[in-house]
């Protein structure tokens, strides 16, 4: 720790990390040998994130996320979406089709940024704020696929008719962005994806992680 930092908020965030990792959560002692600090240091900040809604504790007294996160965290896609329209313009324009950025949200898919493209004559209407099943759609299945895999690079998948009867998609997950689990991908009128899309999906993916790193 540095003269300029706080250590009791740098443990205070510790804690929220160790919280958001665990489904189960944690108890008091199990903290306190996590964080190398004492249980009278534990309580302390397990209080004070309960004041502020972030943490909760149950019967068992084992200590949880809260929902005051919630709040934090709604305010996070407006970032996500404005530091990835450029990317997505670009993407729409230069294949024709409506991209899209996605992110997780529970067990859903969730669209959170949408630009379709200025010159065709008809594209598919997808809207900010759509949700699907993860195991549905090209959008998901690239975000599960990363997960499960491993991934350390994007990699297209393409769906055909599984959310809209005609329609094809193809989508690539943000590999290696802490804290955002998502995918950028495009959906048009067509039996299959053409060719070329596959590679331009897979670029535009990495370009927002890097605008999101």
């Amino acid at each position: 720790m540095t003269a300029e930092t706080s250590q009791t908020l740098d443990r205070g965030l510790r804690v929220l990390k160790l919280l958001a990792d665990t489904d189960h959560g944690l108890t008091v002692t199990e903290l306190s040998n996590r964080l190398g600090v004492n249980r009278t240091v534990v309580y302390r900040l397990l209080a004070t994130l309960e004041q502020h809604a972030l943490v909760r504790r149950d019967l068992g007294g084992r200590a949880r996320v809260g929902l005051g996160v919630l709040r934090l965290g709604r305010q996070v896609h407006p970032l996500v979406r404005e530091a990835a329209l450029p990317a997505l313009r670009s993407l729409a324009e230069d294949i024709g089709a409506t991209a899209h950025l996605t992110l997780v949200d529970g067990a859903e898919a969730l669209a959170v940024a949408v630009v379709e493209p200025t010159w065709t004559d008809y594209h598919v209407a997808y809207r900010a704020g759509f949700r699907h099943p993860l195991d549905r759609g090209a959008a998901g299945k690239a975000i599960l696929a990363a997960r499960h895999s491993g991934l350390t690079e994007p990699r297209c998948t393409l769906t055909h008719g599984e959310l809209e009867a005609g329609a094809s998609g193809a989508a690539a997950a943000l590999i290696g962005v802490t804290g955002v689990e998502g995918s950028v991908g495009v959906v048009m009128l067509t039996d299959s994806v053409p060719e070329r899309v596959g590679p331009r999906v897979v670029d535009a993916a990495r370009e927002v992680a890097d605008a999101l790193r």
